[in-house]
């Protein structure tokens, strides 16, 4: 029998349901969402909403959904929509925005997740019968690609006075946007002003087993709940999940620091084997990128290799690894993964 203890620090997606959720799950008042009668979903969405500073909030699935409910709300096919080159919605959401909402994408390339106002106003497309329209503007905070970097507030302040100028609507990817909450040490609030919907994870650094929340004005949030049904999102009995997304967002603060606080210590001790680098200035939350390639390894052959003793990551190219801390992973499993990549690379 295998007793080898794993360590997973694949992605906070991996977290499993506190005791306190378990509980709540068991006694929610439940009904059904799709004629609104579920008490659970209801006081999810309307805390949500208040914590996201919006005026209405819609429980979905998952966060690729919320993303794409916000594409097609917020846009008319044949537009196109400016993001970062290597946002989660261009790279990781299997082309949605193109073969769902019919948009087409415009990648810009950012700087640490980050896209400029004046980059984007010279991609803003000009009247021309050649041309799409500029349709929406994206951003991610957290971004995962740069490492789980915070977005600088008053970069996005810039980017939303532009998008206020030319009349586009801005969506945030906020996947981690409570993670960007707590580096920052402001509220959520500060950070979602400068956007007109704001997507967030309830099953990342949230650790809930399910679900995403969608935020914005009320005529949006009608708008993405019609939108919902139509991509099959339209749940029944939904306070079972919610009532888990509802002591997440009381709880979270019990174990969200200490992620980041594990996040920097991994990143040190693994900064102090040789050939491995991490720019310990850019670990902001719960995520880091290890490049690996100075040991002389393939990332892909490497994670292998830390699968076997243990330790689960996942490979972001054949020089990046990528670490995810969260409410499974304490101290000690820091310590465990620093060794074995220690021992691997000795």
């Amino acid at each position: 029998m295998n007793t080898q203890q794993i360590f997973d620090f694949r992605s906070d997606t991996v977290t499993h349901p506190t005791e306190e959720m378990l509980k709540e799950i068991v006694k929610a008042p439940l009904g059904d969402d799709v004629y609104g009668d579920d008490e659970t979903v209801n006081l999810l969405e309307a805390k949500t909403a208040e914590l996201m500073g919006k005026e209405g909030a819609l429980f979905v699935p998952s966060g690729t959904m919320g993303n794409l409910i916000a594409v097609l709300a917020h846009t008319t096919p044949g537009q196109e929509v400016i993001l970062e080159e290597s946002c989660h919605i261009y790279l990781y959401e299997v082309a949605g925005i193109a073969r769902i909402a019919g948009v087409q994408a415009k990648p810009i390339k950012g700087k640490d997740g980050m896209i400029l106002a004046k980059d984007i106003e010279g991609a803003i497309r000009q009247e021309n019968i050649h041309f799409p329209e500029t349709g929406l503007i994206c951003l991610e905070n957290t971004h995962n690609m740069a490492g789980g970097v915070v977005l600088p507030l008053e970069e996005m302040r810039k980017v939303y006075e532009l998008a206020k100028i030319k009349e586009i609507p801005l969506h945030i990817d906020g996947a981690r946007i409570i993670n960007a909450a707590h580096h920052l040490k402001v509220d959520v609030k500060e950070i979602t002003q400068y956007a007109d919907s704001v997507m967030f994870c309830l099953s990342k650094g949230l650790s809930a087993p399910i679900g995403s929340m969608l935020v914005g004005t009320k005529d949006f949030i009608k708008k993405a709940r019609k939108l919902r049904k139509m991509l099959g999102g339209g749940m029944r009995q939904v306070g079972i999940i919610a009532a888990a997304g509802l002591v997440a967002l009381r709880d979270h603060s019990q174990w969200m620091e200490e992620d980041h606080l594990n996040a920097k210590k991994l990143a040190f001790g693994l900064n102090l084997i040789d050939g491995v680098r991490v720019n310990l200035d850019k670990v902001h939350t719960n995520i880091l990128m290890a490049d690996i390639s100075e040991t002389g390894f393939n990332a892909y052959d490497l994670v292998n290799r830390m699968s076997e003793k243990g330790l689960l990551v996942n490979p972001r190219n054949e020089r990046l690894i990528r670490f995810v801390t969260h409410r499974g992973i304490n101290n000690r499993d820091v310590e465990a993964a620093i060794k074995i990549v220690k021992e691997i690379l000795a």
